[in-house]
């Protein structure tokens, strides 16, 4: 197991982490990225595609699901909460690598076990009450089953201090984070996806249509 470098000035405490580490968060994030282009897409459709949609069109399949009112809380896409969701997941996979300190290993725990939770009762009412199975909303649920899994794998392979021996170097961590590799890629992901809804509100000019 090699021992993650630390300085004994800011911390009272060692950790080591199985060289299966670095792998497994690799995955996390290559997963956390899948589910929220999937997220996005989703979220694309709701602002794009359902609106041309007659609301006395006849709907089935993916369609009716997204279009439920399961589909929406106050009004916002359960897509776009998914799409923040997994940015959530992927900003802390940056952290880890930029710093590599086992306290984001911990924090990640509650985080994916709650997308399971959540995504286990999302297919419930995709099995159990609204009778139709959207492909893109299985995909995101099996990303976050996967982000889960992937969690208690790395806290498998790691010998960390416990949360609560951490929590007083959290101002240290963050001092020793390059905001720039966390904080860039998620104000990406964020104005790509406020953008979306901000295109309707452009003005644009009218579609002509062919004759």
């Amino acid at each position: 197991m090699a021992t993650s470098t630390r300085s004994v000035r800011a911390f009272d405490y060692d950790w080591e982490y199985s060289s299966r580490v670095s792998l497994l968060f690799g995955v996390f994030a290559t997963v956390a990225v899948v589910g929220w282009l999937v997220s996005s897409l989703l979220t694309a459709i709701h602002i794009f595609a359902l609106p041309a949609i007659p609301a006395d069109a006849p709907v089935q399949g993916s369609i009716e699901v997204i279009t439920s009112p399961w589909a929406y809380v106050f009004g916002v896409p359960l897509a776009t909460l998914g799409a923040f969701y997994y940015l959530t997941t992927i900003g802390l996979s940056l952290w880890w690598f930029d710093t590599r300190h086992p306290l984001i290993i911990k924090i990640l725990t509650p985080i994916t076990a709650t997308g399971v939770v959540a995504s286990a009762y999302f297919v419930y009412l995709q099995l159990g009450v609204i009778g139709e199975i959207c492909p893109f909303c299985m995909m995101s649920a099996a990303a976050s089953v996967t982000l889960f899994g992937l969690e208690l794998g790395i806290l498998r392979q790691s010998n960390a201090p416990s949360l609560s021996e951490m929590l007083s170097d959290v101002g240290s961590v963050f001092t020793r984070t390059n905001l720039a590799v966390v904080v860039f890629p998620l104000l990406v992901g964020l104005a790509s996806v406020g953008g979306l809804f901000l295109v309707p509100l452009l003005p644009l000019p009218d579609v002509v249509p062919f004759v």
